[in-house]
């Protein structure tokens, strides 16, 4: 029995146990991870599997260091999993899935890098950040959180025998972005969504590599993968990477650091560090050390001469608006997002409530219903309310302009209902 089968077999009896046992209370998870260990429907236990089946001559390894290792290295020597063989770079594939991959400027020149010196490199994620899109000359329609949140997608690809284009799509979320604008030149189409706009492309490199760009992350879902026969659509895409590649890298880096979070790649670039400007000028660093001991001991001498003054303790103040600054401030300064559009999302609730005197069930079709028949309020920015709401819900972070949308939607709805 093919490997694909028997994943397929599981995930359908896993869904009809979770149908007969629920009876109808229970949902499908639509929480989006694309995390290879996760069987649900929107990760990518699937897709990571079947790269042993898809390049059966290639060991895969796992990724979990920035990809700003690699950027002087001629020959890649593994540390994670490390089998004691070097690999040459050109038959060395690395392969990114992420809803963000944030890659900060060495991050984006060491990836660069390797392609240039051979190795095959493929991305796809909704959100890819500007540094490399700008590098490459490619533009997106979306930039922010508020991707495609349609309930079904449909995307194709071109397949590498025959040429022809391949249209393959399921009922499930389409979470997928598109380029608007990229260089003819040296810019090759591979596949596009639903409308024809290109989603899929491929640059390459003199010294043998090349680097793809997809944008629909979704469609590595364990979801998508199962539907029909969605399984053809990944077969295509990631054979474009060379069949005779000694090593497959997954990578885990980017589902956990955003750009420049990593540690090792900010060690010696303090003020004072081994790699800071300033410590290559050696006169300029000993007059700055200089300065700083001449304040310290100015500090030192003023302080025994002069009489702390004694500060005026003020009242304790219980103001409700102070409070509210208070938490204000202390969100903003914690740029908690998600934590924040839940706690908007719980005041909705209790707002609707205590004042209709709904239960509230944002997933239940009857409390839409309900509450646009108690309060008047136009039924589509209804749904369309409830909608960005769970769709914040199940997203791993919410943006700036996410955050304003939600709030935007919900002053209007306090406002007119």
């Amino acid at each position: 029995m093919k490997p694909i089968t028997r994943y397929r077999i599981l995930i359908w009896l896993v869904a009809l146990t979770g149908l007969l046992s629920s009876c109808g209370s229970k949902s499908l998870n639509k929480r989006v991870t694309l995390w290879r260990g996760d069987k649900i429907p929107y990760g990518t236990y699937v897709a990571y599997e079947n790269l042993h089946h898809l390049f059966p001559n290639a060991s895969v390894v796992l990724n979990k260091r920035s990809p700003d290792r690699y950027k002087n290295n001629n020959a890649l020597h593994l540390k994670d999993g490390d089998d004691g063989e070097n690999y040459e770079d050109h038959k060395t594939s690395y392969v990114i899935i992420s809803t963000e991959v944030e890659l900060d400027e060495n991050e984006a020149a060491a990836i660069l890098g390797m392609v240039s010196r051979g190795q095959h490199v493929f991305i796809s994620a909704l959100h890819i950040s500007d540094i490399m899109l700008d590098s490459l000359h490619l533009k997106t329609a979306y930039y922010s959180g508020g991707f495609n949140i349609g309930d079904s997608l449909t995307v194709s690809v071109y397949n590498p025998e025959s040429n022809d284009r391949v249209s393959y799509s399921y009922p499930g979320k389409a979470l997928d972005n598109y380029f608007v604008s990229f260089d003819s030149t040296f810019t090759t189409v591979l596949g596009r969504d639903q409308y024809g706009h290109p989603d899929f492309v491929r640059f390459d490199y003199e010294g043998g590599g090349t680097l793809y760009i997809h944008l629909a992350p979704i469609a590595f879902s364990n979801f998508f993968l199962l539907h029909k026969n969605n399984k053809a659509y990944y077969d295509n895409v990631l054979s474009y990477l060379p069949k005779n590649s000694d090593v497959i890298r997954w990578d885990d880096y980017f589902r956990y650091h955003k750009a420049g979070n990593d540690n090792s790649s900010q060690q010696g670039k303090g003020l004072f560090g081994a790699g800071s400007w300033l410590s290559k000028q050696p006169a300029l660093a000993q007059a700055m050390w200089l300065l700083l001991l001449l304040l310290l001991i100015i500090y030192l001498f003023e302080s025994k001469r002069k009489q702390r003054a004694i500060p005026i303790i003020q009242p304790l103040k219980n103001a409700s608006v102070d409070f509210v600054k208070t938490i204000g401030r202390l969100y903003y300064q914690r740029h908690d997002n998600l934590n924040l559009a839940q706690k908007m999302t719980v005041h909705f609730q209790d707002y609707v409530r205590s004042k209709y005197g709904i239960r509230t069930s944002l997933r239940d079709p009857e409390f839409e219903k309900r509450l646009a028949w108690k309060t008047g309020y136009d039924i589509k920015a209804l749904s369309d309310l409830l909608y960005y709401i769970n769709m914040l819900h199940d997203a791993p972070s919410v943006s700036d302009e996410g955050l304003l949308e939600l709030n935007h939607k919900l002053e209007h709805f306090y406002k007119h209902a």
